[in-house]
C-alpha cells in the first residue's frame, strides 16, 4: 500500500474530518494544512507539484486544468458513480467542478454566503436588504469585505438585483451601481475594523458579542452554530433578497487528484467513503465537517445536532451561484475585491467604478489560455 499526502486548510472543518479518516487508514493517507489566505490564492501548480490530493475550491479549477496540475475524475470513477454524486449532493456541489467536460473534484464540503447574527440582538432574521439596512440603523452590522470577500458580496448583492453575473461586460451598470450604493452605505455604519476581517473572524466576533449582531453575507461555518467554550452560538439563515433570488456565491471544497498520483484502489475506495451517504450524513458531522450531501442537510438529527444550520439556508445552498472558473479568474477576483473596497471609502462615481471592474474583467478574458464559453449566469 502507498503512502499518500494530501493538503487541506488549517480550519477544524477543513481538516478534522480528513485527519481523523486518515487515521483508521492503516497508513494510507496523511495531511497537511495551509492557512485559509493560502486555500484562496496560492498558486495551484506548487501545491499540485508536492501533493497526491489537493483539497480546493471551484474557481481555481480552470487554472488547474490549463497548468495540468489535477486529473479527471472520469479517469478513476466511472459515469454512473460520479452521476449519483451530483445527484446526491445539495445546488452544484459537483457541477461546480465541471470544466471543458470534465469533472475535477469531488465535492467533499459546500459552502455559500449567509446571513450570521446574534440572536440574543436581533432576534429575528432579516428576510430583505431594506430589512437589513434597517437594523444596521439600530445595531452593528458589518460586511464581508476582507480579501476577495469584497467583490463576492457585491457580486450577490447583484444577483438579488436580478443580475446572474457573465457576459461580455460581468455585470450591467444599473444594477452594479446600485449594489455599490447600498454597500457604501452599509460600510459607512459598520464597525471600526471590521473591514480587515475575514469570514471567521466576523464569525468569532459575532460568537463572543464582540460589537457586531449582524453579517447579512458571509460564508456559513457550522461549527459556530452550536455554542461552545466561551463561544455563545451563531444564528444562520438564508441570504437577504430584493428581488426573488437569495444572491449569493457557492464556496465549500472539492477533494482533486493531482496529475503526477497514480491512485490505487484503497485510496480510490478511500475517497468513494468520504462521499458515501453514511460518512457525510454521520462522520464528517461529527468531526467538525460540513456535508455536501443533501441527505445531510435534510436530516432531522444533523439538523438537531448542529442548530439547524443546514435547513436554515438550504434555500441559499440551493440557488448559490457558481463563480467563473477560466484559468486568470482568482487574479481577477483579487483586483476587483481591491477595487470595491477601495470604493466603498471614497467618493468616487458609482458608474466610474463600474466601468473600472468591466475593464478588469475583459482583461482577464483577454488573457485566458483557454477557451471561456461564458454566458450570463454560466462559467
Amino acid at each position: 500500500m502507498s503512502g499518500f499526502h494530501g493538503l487541506t486548510w488549517d480550519h477544524p472543518r477543513g481538516y478534522r474530518a480528513l485527519e481523523a479518516a486518515a487515521e483508521k487508514s492503516d497508513g494510507l493517507l496523511r495531511w497537511s494544512r495551509q492557512p485559509l489566505e493560502g486555500f484562496e490564492s496560492h498558486p495551484i501548480a506548487d501545491l499540485a507539484a508536492r501533493f497526491d490530493l489537493l483539497v480546493l475550491d471551484h474557481p481555481h479549477i480552470g487554472e488547474a486544468v490549463a497548468h495540468d496540475c489535477l486529473q479527471p475524475l472520469e479517469a478513476h470513477f466511472d459515469a454512473g458513480e460520479i452521476a449519483a454524486c451530483g445527484r446526491g449532493s445539495i445546488g452544484a456541489a459537483l457541477a461546480s467542478y465541471r470544466w471543458e467536460g470534465s469533472h475535477y473534484a469531488l465535492p467533499l464540503d459546500i459552502a455559500m454566503q449567509v446571513m450570521a447574527r446574534d440572536p440574543d440582538t436581533v432576534v429575528a432574521a432579516p428576510d430583505s436588504w431594506d430589512e437589513v439596512m434597517a437594523v444596521s440603523e439600530r445595531s452593528p452590522v458589518a460586511i464581508s469585505v476582507a480579501g476577495p470577500h469584497a467583490v463576492l458580496t457585491f457580486l450577490s448583492l447583484c444577483i438579488s438585483l436580478g443580475e446572474d453575473p457573465g457576459g461580455e461586460e460581468l455585470i450591467g451598470n444599473a444594477a452594479g451601481c446600485e449594489a455599490l450604493e447600498r454597500l457604501r452605505r452599509l460600510a459607512a455604519r459598520a464597525p471600526a475594523g471590521s473591514e480587515t476581517m475575514n469570514p471567521i473572524a466576523l464569525l468569532e466576533a459575532i460568537s463572543r458579542r464582540a460589537g457586531i449582531t449582524l453579517v447579512p453575507l458571509v460564508f456559513g461555518y457550522v461549527n459556530y452554530a452550536v455554542a461552545s467554550g466561551d463561544r455563545s452560538r451563531v444564528a444562520f439563515s438564508n441570504a437577504p433578497r430584493l428581488g426573488g433570488r437569495r444572491g449569493s456565491v457557492l464556496g465549500g471544497t472539492g477533494i482533486g487528484i493531482t496529475s503526477g498520483t497514480q491512485p490505487d484502489k484503497p485510496l480510490l475506495d478511500h475517497l468513494r467513503w468520504l462521499m458515501s451517504e453514511g460518512a457525510q450524513q454521520g462522520f464528517i458531522p461529527d468531526h467538525d465537517g460540513q456535508p455536501s450531501s443533501r441527505a445531510a442537510w435534510t436530516s432531522g438529527s444533523v439538523n438537531a445536532a448542529w442548530g439547524n444550520f443546514y435547513r436554515d439556508t438550504q434555500e441559499t445552498a440551493e440557488q448559490a451561484w457558481v463563480r467563473p472558473r477560466f484559468d486568470g479568474y482568482i487574479a481577477f477576483q483579487t483586483a476587483a475585491a481591491a477595487l470595491i473596497r477601495e470604493a466603498l471609502g471614497d467618493a468616487t462615481p458609482a458608474s466610474a467604478i463600474i466601468g473600472r471592474l468591466h475593464d478588469l474583467w475583459q482583461a482577464a478574458r483577454a488573457a485566458a489560455r483557454r477557451p471561456l464559453r461564458i454566458r450570463k449566469g454560466k462559467a
